[in-house]
């Protein structure tokens, strides 16, 4: 079992920043790629971005490619999500998830990720 706890969430306005945290807690932060979710209203949970165990390997919707950088520090088991040039369209509830491999699937739905945080709010006005 994995514990996640996301926070960072809140009201920014468009072109602004915020930075996302995901706080790990259970079994070993090392064994499971991680992935960040959203879901804005009426919509279905969209993937943003995951990191294999390492960090070293990153992936990224293209919606959020070259705005978003997500990242993990294994010694706090915790992963980031630092949201650059934000847009009202990013305005979303974001879920942190564990996928139980080491190396995110290719598939980019929630079907791999076992384990799911709570969410937190990110709200970008215009």
């Amino acid at each position: 079992q994995v514990q996640l706890v996301e926070s960072g969430g809140g009201l920014v306005q468009a072109g602004g920043s915020l930075r996302l945290s995901c706080a790990a807690s259970g079994r070993t932060f090392t064994m499971y790629a991680m992935g960040w979710f959203r879901q804005a209203i009426g919509k279905e949970r969209e993937f943003v971005a995951a990191v294999a165990w390492s960090g070293g390997n990153t992936y990224y919707a293209d919606s959020v490619k070259g705005r978003f950088t997500i990242s993990r520090d294994n010694a706090k088991n915790t992963v980031y999500l630092q949201m650059n040039s934000l847009k009202p369209e990013d305005t979303a509830v974001y879920y942190c998830a564990a996928d139980n491999r080491l190396w995110p699937s290719k598939d980019t739905t929630t079907r791999p990720y076992d384990y799911w945080g709570q969410g937190t709010q990110v709200t970008v006005s215009s």
